[in-house]
């Protein structure tokens, strides 16, 4: 069984111009998530998936797999779906852990956790999709969808909303080519802090993850050791990672 990142890319970002390679912190979006996925253990390869020439290049020289998506499924008009089946046919993995660059201030130890979870419950549900909950007064068509107007809560008691915000998505290659998208029809809805699930998407939001991601040091969990070689299980718990930094320490 194995398991790769799939980092999808492209040129041509509407609201912040060259969002992916712009300089962030020192270095740039897509330099900071291929570093990260490169500490997480878990991973038998990193793919990047894009239609620009200089991303492929970044990518390549950090020993990342590279993909040259065809024009048509960079556009702005091509469904997303469309787009979901394209890259997982072109993956080489049973599972795929589909992380965007635009999320910086997700932890390592949420990518861990999350690879546990969706392997610890693989077959009650189909596919690990990050969230975060969303405790705002929500109206549609002048109407509020989630209060009584009448009997209005505190905002901390309105009910648990969640929001997809694709920081980490894990999946099989197949679901994810049958289904066209990330999402399976059984997901796992996978609760993240939000300040973690902070998504680039305008220049506030670029500002915002660059200022708190100075802030907190640049590199969000650093704290990953060597394990030994345990040849009949793959996959290391959180607590026994901690176990063993531990003793190290003792030592």
């Amino acid at each position: 069984m194995s398991i790769k990142a799939l980092v999808a890319v492209r040129s041509g970002s509407v609201r912040v111009a060259n969002k992916n390679i712009r300089p962030f912190a020192g270095s740039t979006l897509l330099e900071v998530k291929l570093a990260q996925l490169k500490r997480i253990p878990y991973f038998d390869g990193i793919v990047v998936n894009s239609n620009d020439d200089t991303m492929l290049s970044i990518a390549s020289k950090m020993g990342c797999e590279t993909v040259k998506r065809d024009a048509y499924y960079a556009s702005n008009t091509v469904s997303m779906s469309d787009v979901y089946r394209n890259m997982a046919e072109q993956m080489d993995a049973d599972d795929i852990a589909y992380i965007n660059v635009t999320n910086p201030l997700l932890r390592d130890e949420t990518i861990i956790a999350a690879i546990e979870a969706y392997y610890a419950q693989k077959g009650k549900y189909d596919s690990l999709n990050s969230a975060h909950l969303i405790k705002e007064f929500l109206f549609r068509d002048n109407l509020p969808i989630n209060y009584d107007l009448r009997h209005q809560p505190r905002s901390q008691d309105l009910p648990d909303i969640a929001a997809l915000n694709f920081a980490i998505n894990i999946l099989e290659r197949r679901t994810m080519i049958e289904n066209k998208n990330v999402v399976g029809v059984k997901p796992n809805i996978y609760l993240i802090d939000e300040t973690e699930a902070t998504d680039i998407d305008n220049q506030i939001d670029f500002d915002f993850a660059e200022f708190v991601y100075l802030r907190t040091g640049g590199v969000l969990e650093a704290y990953l050791i060597e394990l030994p070689a345990l040849p009949a299980v793959r996959f290391v718990t959180l607590a026994a990672r901690r176990a063993a930094a531990g003793k190290a320490v003792a030592a």
